[in-house]
């Protein structure tokens, strides 16, 4: 039963490169737990998901409050919302239940649990004084709450997915991957429109921007994979396969910037600086911190798509 366990535990995974330690050894195996018992009761993924959404919302209203059990609470609810969302991605893997809804759902989950989490902060502090200063936080609390979640966070997040689906796409082919281009996606939008399937056009619409706004920012990248796949398209296996390699062996190690700046490390400081009541010190965490390793892993990022793409050519 354990080897059973591990063998679904692995398959449930996208990729070990790809996987945080915090996730093989502590949120996959609890999401495991919870997708075999939510598959033997027949609840959808897409139910889960729902369920993450309101944990989230619940989270947030929780971390409006100073006091220790609500923080408390807050932390428990953004946990559980966290594991619901490595179930329903875990169930969905493991048993093909795979939906518009349940896509258009898991980018919309974690989105409104931060929203929440956002506002709430500011809430919070927004009455309180600024440390070192008589003058409270105010309006300047939602300012910087705006930096850090608009301006840092949003183009952190969809960065990494996107480096993640990358790297998968070379290790494991598109159907390990789910990285798409914003052409594709916009044929699929206008076939949408002819069919009048208005909620499709709205995931489609959407998701053909957040493709773009991945492309713009990766123009080396860009440069790098069409020459790979112009190549490929002639060439034989073992000329594409040394560069196959060379990509996942540089882009390998720029994987736990991946993970640092999705969920596991905002949610830790979140936890710490809500029950330390300095909220704002999650804030700035995002805009220093994060903002300095998304800088590093995109230069170096595009860096090894500029030297592949040269190595090709030559």
């Amino acid at each position: 039963m354990k080897e059973s366990f591990k063998e679904m535990l692995q398959a449930s995974f996208k990729s070990n490169d790809t996987e945080e330690w915090l996730d093989v050894h502590f949120t996959r195996p609890i999401g495991l737990v919870f997708a075999l018992f939510w598959n033997k009761l027949g609840v959808h993924p897409n139910a889960i998901t729902i369920l993450s959404i309101f944990l989230g919302v619940g989270a947030g209203i929780c971390f409006y409050y100073t006091d220790l059990w609500h923080n408390i609470a807050g932390v428990l609810l953004l946990m559980f919302a966290n594991f619901c969302d490595s179930t329903d991605g875990q169930m969905a893997r493991l048993t093909g239940k795979k939906t518009l809804i349940g896509r258009m759902l898991d980018g919309f989950s974690g989105d409104v649990w931060f929203f929440c989490i956002y506002v709430a902060f500011c809430l919070r502090m927004q009455g309180q004084q600024i440390p070192g200063m008589e003058q409270t936080w105010g309006i300047w609390i939602w300012v910087l709450g705006f930096v850090a979640g608009i301006l840092c966070h949003s183009p952190q997040s969809s960065l990494s997915d996107y480096y993640r689906n990358i790297h998968l796409f070379f290790l494991k082919g598109k159907s390990g991957s789910e990285l798409d281009n914003s052409a594709q996606q916009h044929k699929v939008y206008e076939e949408m429109r002819e069919k009048k399937d208005w909620l499709g056009c709205l995931f489609f619409y959407n998701y053909t921007n957040y493709c773009r706004s991945q492309e713009k920012r990766t123009p080396k990248f860009q440069q790098f994979f069409k020459k790979y796949n112009e190549q490929r398209a002639v060439a034989t296996d073992g000329q594409t396969e040394s560069v196959r390699s060379a990509f996942l062996d540089g882009s390998r190690p720029l994987m736990k910037y991946t993970n640092i700046l999705t969920f596991n490390t905002r949610a830790i400081c979140i936890y710490i600086t809500a029950l330390l009541n300095c909220p704002w010190v999650y804030f700035l965490f995002e805009i220093i911190v994060m903002s300095i390793l998304y800088v590093h892993m995109h230069r170096k990022h595009e860096t090894l798509c500029e030297e592949l793409t040269r190595k090709m050519e030559n």
